[in-house]
């Protein structure tokens, strides 16, 4: 039977076609009718017959007549967008003109920009401008010094001189004298043989962070690139128009040498390029239709756009803010379960916490007690069981502080080598314009990134496998009070049997993705870099263990939000009950087994655009206001965030 493949929003569904006969506007309704079925309010669209709408090929983005017959504008297994009139629903929406596929049409030109300096960047600003929400320009001073520095590497050029990089070949070759007539023909060298990388390109917002990034150190004027070749890049940035970049081939020394080679190449006009108006073609065909025109490489620039740490740094950067979002709301995912289970609230008294003030420790037992605290907060169900006789919870539970505490500081230890490596140069020689020399040094080595990545997978983790257990204690009747597997006619439901399952390998999955990948060195370049430090597959695995831990915990918070159904008409703590309604908007209550995939999506959407802290950060926020004094202890070893004496409301203890 032919089937075709519909993209509406952010979803792409399959829709058998028995008769092709029918029209391209039967297909779109037939794939309307099931984008709405599982959706909260039917996704917002009131009659599938009344919505309009207008259907394109994927490939060529050609327009089709709604009144055509499919069997003679489509094959079978083609794939087509169908773009609702006046649509605002999807994240990535914009008024689109005909003809321009939303796949693409994401991306909006900004109108703000970023400055850079080389020295000021952090990884928040790089994740933004990976997502297109800046331009760049750079500050008059970090202009200045790139001048400078390439004034010293013109000069060394026409006097002769003897310099790595510069006049002489790389690596193995560093004792080979080139001629000047063919010091341009060495850079381009350069770039195309180390242009050797495989797999999938990057993203186009990874790739533009990638470009970001080494801009921002090429702005330290310590590279000796000309101020020429890094106004066309950032012409190029401000275009996106976006080399083909491998995701594999870096060992991490001497830098990223295979995925910037590939970064630079497409500035060179060669190999491919991507960008919002032409898609995916020939670089120079790409630049061209920005008005663009290549890159000529002068003497060590080469060198400059393709040595560095930038691949595993911006990698790196998005790790850790996802992680850093992830973490914080675990939190929130945890203290719904927590009051879904009955579990009591004693174990996050601050005057325990104070007995081993590690400052994540301390700040989670904060969180759990601004969403708990039945004072602030009245909560039906935790009065429901106030009068137990439970005398504590399980680890997973009671142990939370300490557990998702260490992950809290690892994070901020990681994010903080992150963001000095950002404003690091890191390509060698280095260029001292202000001592008139050049020197050949060592800060192209990932070590520092490669560790710090190594460690963030290994602390993020753990709030997945510590999630996994809770969703146990969810779905198991034996360790709950609920049905099993949270439905109702268990036997013919398996409810989230299987989500459980799911949960179970992604964190089987993360026990090998943390094996350190800095622990290994291979010697390359003939011994010349006869010690790596793997930094991309480290930055690479560090990217998908936090995605796996975003997964786990939409998981959670559905089994969570589906536990509440069966304690109502009882309700939780009014943060938490915010955390409930958000979820309600995307994934409705199961009532009978339905397909699940979706859902779960959809959530970990809510999770990576941080909307669940979004929602309850007020409260959050408000509860440290009014039960924070001003003053607090400078110690680092003293902190707190309830100091033992100082005037506060106490927690009720259930």
């Amino acid at each position: 039977m032919p089937r075709f493949t519909v993209h509406i929003r952010d979803e792409w569904l399959a829709v058998p076609c028995r008769e092709t006969s029918r029209t391209v506007g039967w297909l779109g309704q037939e794939a309307l009718k099931r984008y709405i079925k599982n959706k909260p309010d039917n996704g917002g669209i009131t009659s599938v017959k009344e919505t309009r709408f207008i259907v394109r090929r994927c490939q060529g983005l050609g327009l089709l007549d709604v009144d055509d017959t499919i069997e003679d504008v489509l094959e079978d297994n083609d794939f087509v967008e169908l773009a609702i009139e006046g649509d605002t629903m999807s994240p990535d929406y914009i008024p689109c003109a005909p003809g321009v596929s939303n796949l693409t049409a994401a991306y909006r030109e900004p109108g703000d920009f970023i400055a850079l300096d080389g020295n000021s960047l952090t990884s928040t600003d790089l994740v933004n401008l990976g997502r297109g929400l800046y331009k760049i320009k750079l500050t008059p001073e970090a202009e200045r010094k790139v001048v400078q520095s390439r004034e010293l590497l013109d000069t060394i050029v026409k006097e002769n001189k003897v310099v790595y990089g510069i006049t002489t070949g790389f690596g193995k070759f560093a004792r080979t004298v080139i001629p000047v007539s063919k010091l341009k023909e060495l850079q381009e060298n350069l770039v195309r043989s180390h242009s050797a990388g495989l797999g999938n390109p990057l993203s186009p917002e990874r790739t533009r962070m990638l470009l970001a990034l080494r801009i921002n150190v090429l702005a330290k004027g310590h590279s000796g690139v000309s101020l020429e070749t890094l106004h066309a890049m950032i012409q190029a940035f401000n275009g996106s128009c976006l080399s083909f970049v491998p995701e594999k081939g870096t060992v991490g020394a001497s830098g990223d040498l295979a995925p910037l080679s590939h970064l630079a190449l497409g500035l060179m006009g060669e190999g491919k390029m991507w960008s919002p108006k032409s898609g995916w073609a020939d670089a120079k065909y790409v630049l061209e239709a920005h008005g663009l025109k290549p890159i000529t490489l002068k003497p060590k620039e080469g060198l400059a756009l393709i040595n560095g740490t930038q691949m595993i740094t911006s990698l790196g950067a998005e790790a850790v803010e996802r992680a850093e979002a992830i973490a914080q709301q675990a939190d929130i995912v945890a203290a719904l379960t927590l009051e879904v289970l009955k579990g009591t609230t004693k174990a996050f008294d601050s005057d325990i916490h104070l007995l081993r003030p590690h400052p994540g420790q301390v700040e989670v037992a904060q969180r759990f007690r601004s969403l708990l605290d039945s004072d602030h907060h009245p909560s039906q169900i935790a009065e429901s069981h106030r009068f137990c006789d439970r005398v504590q919870d399980a680890y997973t539970m009671r142990c939370c502080p300490q557990v998702h505490g260490i992950a809290n500081d690892t994070i901020k230890f990681v994010k903080t080598i992150i963001n000095t490596e950002i404003n690091s140069a890191t390509d060698n020689p280095m260029v001292f314009a202000e001592r008139g020399e050049t020197i050949s040094g060592g800060n192209f080595h990932g070590e520092y990134p490669a560790k710090a990545l190594d460690f963030l997978a290994i602390a993020v983790h753990e709030l997945a496998s510590i999630s996994e257990r809770r969703i146990e204690r969810l779905c198991n009747p034996s360790l709950s009070e609920l049905p099993a597997f949270l439905v109702n006619e268990g036997g013919l439901n398996s409810g989230f049997m299987i989500a459980h399952c799911t949960a179970a390998s992604l964190v089987s999955e993360n026990k090998v993705l943390c094996h350190p990948s800095s622990v290994d060195s291979l010697s390359t370049s003939a011994a010349t870099e006869d010690h790596v430090s793997m930094g991309g597959w480290a930055a690479r695995k560090a990217l998908r263990v936090v995605e796996h831990v975003e997964q786990v915990l939409a998981i959670e918070l559905l089994a969570a939000c589906q536990g509440i159904e069966f304690l109502r008409p009882l309700s939780t703590t009014t943060p938490l009950e915010k955390v409930y309604e958000l979820v309600r908007t995307v994934a409705k209550p199961w009532i009978k087994d339905r397909f699940m995939s979706a859902d779960i999506e959809a959530v970990q959407r809510l999770l990576l655009d941080q909307k669940v802290w979004g929602v309850a950060k007020p409260y959050i926020d408000k509860y440290k206001s009014e039960y924070i004094p001003e003053s607090r202890p400078s110690s680092p070893t003293a902190f707190s965030l309830d100091p033992p004496g100082s005037p506060r409301k106490r927690i009720r203890l259930e």
